[in-house]
């Protein structure tokens, strides 16, 4: 710009907003956190002050409409005083070993056979995941009309081949095919999860160690021991960890189905957490009963983590 003749220079025009969000933007330090903010900040309120709020009350005479003094691990000890947490705990670890196990063996034999040529493979696919896909609520109302004790599919079925003797079990009602039931329920919903990640794994491995081992007189047992097996070593344990937390903290499936009974025959920790803390507003033992398998998960956390880590390297 010139005055008089003489060339002055324009004052330097200040960046707009919209370019310091921009150079903001552009720092690989701010923008990782603001992309992880959102994230943090429903972990927190979601997962990390509820998980807080819990402890606390786990370690309290909290009652509902009374204030609430703390108590130390008084809680922990005094619910093996309880036959009803005795029962549970056992519940759990029958519960848990046999659903997982059951899980692991027809999702590895699902998985296999997903991995061959099939017709309609990729609709054979989706149809598997059904069942993990569905509301779990509505799937168990289901399974409760097919249990139900006067017309009940699975008992017309076993009665129709003869494997049943007349008028058939009464699932929901007897203490052991209560049991049953809801392993059975837990089987199905969880398969999918097992079956896919497994089919993932198998999909990894490369066909030319397999085409070798063919070469060198393996047969398909063979080929399964001593090449699917070892590599899918570190999948399996993730499925399983994961599967095991999910099946110990079990809640919808033996909720709808049994409500713990008959006789807390079916309870879960969840379940009688619940029916504990919120039914007979008790806070402070229930969320001791939900609290009690955590120090053993975490320990099952960090060896399964540790072994494929180990895997892995």
């Amino acid at each position: 710009m010139a005055i008089g003749g003489i060339r002055v220079a324009a004052p330097a025009s200040r960046p707009s907003l919209r370019a310091k969000v921009g150079e903001l933007l552009d720092r690989e330090q701010w923008l990782g956190s603001i992309f992880v903010s959102p994230a943090l900040v429903l972990l927190l309120l979601l997962v990390a002050y509820p998980f807080c709020m819990a402890l606390y009350f786990s370690v309290s005479n909290a009652f509902i409409g009374r204030p609430s003094h703390f108590i130390g691990v008084r809680n922990f000890i005094n619910l093996w005083e309880s036959d009803a947490f005795r029962q549970t705990f056992q519940n759990a670890f029958v519960f848990c070993g046999a659903a997982v196990g059951a899980k692991l063996v027809l999702g590895v034999s699902l998985a296999l056979l997903l991995n061959q040529q099939l017709w309609f493979k990729r609709l054979i696919r989706g149809a598997v995941l059904l069942p993990w896909v569905i509301p779990t609520a509505l799937s168990t109302l289901g399974w409760t009309w097919m249990f139900n004790s006067l017309y009940s599919v699975v008992n017309w079925t076993g009665l129709a081949l003869g494997i049943m003797d007349p008028p058939g079990p009464n699932w929901l009602g007897q203490k052991y095919y209560a049991m049953a039931a809801v392993i059975i329920v837990n089987i199905w919903r969880g398969l999918p999860f097992f079956a896919i990640t497994i089919l993932a794994g198998l999909v990894a491995i490369p066909k030319e160690l397999y085409e070798a081992a063919e070469a060198d007189g393996a047969g398909p047992f063979s080929r399964f021991w001593y090449v699917t097996l070892p590599l899918l070593k570190g999948v399996l344990a993730i499925v399983v960890l994961f599967s095991t937390i999910f099946t110990f903290s079990e809640f919808n499936i033996v909720f709808v189905l049994t409500h713990g009974g008959p006789i807390n025959s079916t309870h879960l920790f969840a379940t009688l957490a619940r029916q504990v803390g919120l039914e007979t507003g008790r806070i402070g033992e229930g969320a001791a009963i939900s609290l009690y398998l955590f120090p053993v998960l975490m320990l099952v956390v960090w060896a399964q983590l540790r072994f494929v880590r180990k895997q892995a390297y």
